[in-house]
């Protein structure tokens, strides 16, 4: 996956800034890949947050819980760098929310990891799967129409 820097920005709703910190790096001299899944847990709070899946959970008590996730590593990232942190929904079913995730190096200048997660909505009160509120999935189609 090449973007530049523009595509990469029109791909992704949100997007986040965040400077690589030195003691991210590991004794093999890059960014430790542990650090990614932070990287990508910002960017999908910043992404709830904006769909007001937060803000409707603090009065349901129902909200996000990640399922699973993984990571898929394309290139190394060192300090210093300026990362931009995407995020996006790529699919919107019943009870969960398939989204995925980049990283674009501005010192590469291209795409150094791919992330991709499942958040199943929960009822906090019983601890079972519910459906993605009416509200929520139209505001994550609002910033992106094609899941409509």
């Amino acid at each position: 996956m090449s973007l530049s820097l523009q595509e990469f920005i029109e791909q992704y709703p949100i997007i986040i800034d965040i400077p690589v910190q030195w003691g991210e790096m590991d004794a093999f001299n890059h960014v430790n890949n542990v650090v990614y899944f932070r990287y990508f847990e910002s960017a999908r709070i910043a992404y709830m947050e904006q769909t007001k899946i937060m803000s409707e959970m603090q009065e349901t008590q129902v909200g996000p819980i990640l399922a699973n996730t993984e990571c898929r590593y394309r290139r190394p990232v060192t300090y210093p760098d300026q990362l931009k942190v995407g995020c996006r929904t790529l699919e919107l079913g019943d009870q969960e929310i398939i989204q995925e995730y980049a990283v674009f190096s501005l010192q590469q200048q291209t795409i150094t990891t791919l992330g991709k997660a499942r958040v199943v909505m929960v009822d906090y009160k019983t601890g079972q799967k519910v459906a993605v509120s009416d509200t929520i999935k139209a505001a994550i189609v609002k910033q992106q129409p094609e899941l409509d």
